[in-house]
């Protein structure tokens, strides 16, 4: 059994995340869908739009995937004081939650997932880690009843 990570572990880690500041204006992600056997199920690519109107982030993104399906999510990301934010898109089970420390960030929810022609309900732990070179690194477990069924990298760059 691995080490558990924990934010607090990034404390006064540089440059500083804030999703507000980050996701404003346009941005590119590039991403893969790795299955349990650590093979590569799905690619795709993301274009983002945010807008910070003082209290929420507004994240419109577009995924084109290697297969040629397309999905758009609107997300509504409230920030609920220095560190922490919760927000709410299509597909997230009640409310997703995360908190910020130095240029890490934790995300959580449970999403209702398109697999095929049927949806399943899994769970995302989301890790963000912002680069000196502006690059974000996402990696996000994917579980299904507590047992890790997938991983998701993500690599976001400002266009």
């Amino acid at each position: 059994m691995g080490i558990l990570m924990k934010l607090d572990n990034f404390t006064g880690t540089e440059p500083k995340l804030l999703l507000e500041e980050y996701f404003a204006g346009n941005c590119k992600a590039w991403g893969v869908f790795e299955g349990l056997s650590g093979s590569i199920k799905r690619q795709f690519e993301v274009d983002i739009c945010g807008k910070w109107n003082g209290e929420e982030l507004i994240l419109d993104e577009d995924f084109k995937f290697s297969d040629g399906t397309v999905d758009h999510r609107h997300w509504r990301i409230k920030k609920l004081d220095q560190d922490s934010y919760e927000g709410v898109t299509d597909g997230v089970i009640g409310t997703a939650r995360g908190r910020v420390c130095g240029q890490a960030f934790q995300w959580q929810y449970r999403f209702r997932l398109r697999v095929g022609k049927r949806y399943i309900n899994v769970k995302f732990n989301d890790w963000m880690f912002l680069q000196q070179d502006g690059v974000l690194i996402n990696r996000a477990s994917v579980k299904k009843f507590g047992i890790v069924v997938g991983r998701v990298w993500l690599f976001f760059k400002h266009k």
